[in-house]
């Protein structure tokens, strides 16, 4: 997880990867990113199914169990932070 910071030090946003297990296809990352993007917060969510790596960018750290709840939600499987 890295946090981006402004002048005055505050943190404006947090870009967290994780890892994801199941996805194969474009269509798999559009599920995986849908979901993700309905957490309060997320800004950005970038997917890859190659890699397994999901990177989101969000305005505060996230509750992993509600980035879990939205892999699951799209049918796969959270692993972990990469």
């Amino acid at each position: 997880m890295t946090a981006q910071t402004d002048t005055a030090g505050t943190a404006t946003t947090v870009t967290t990867v994780y890892k994801v297990s199941g996805m194969s296809c474009g269509h798999c990352e559009g599920s995986v990113s849908s979901e993700i993007s309905g957490i309060a917060g997320v800004t950005s969510v970038q997917a890859v199914a190659s890699s397994g790596e999901v990177t989101v960018v969000s305005a505060a750290p996230l509750d992993e169990s509600a980035v879990r709840a939205a892999v699951d939600e799209a049918g796969f499987e959270l692993v972990g932070k990469a």
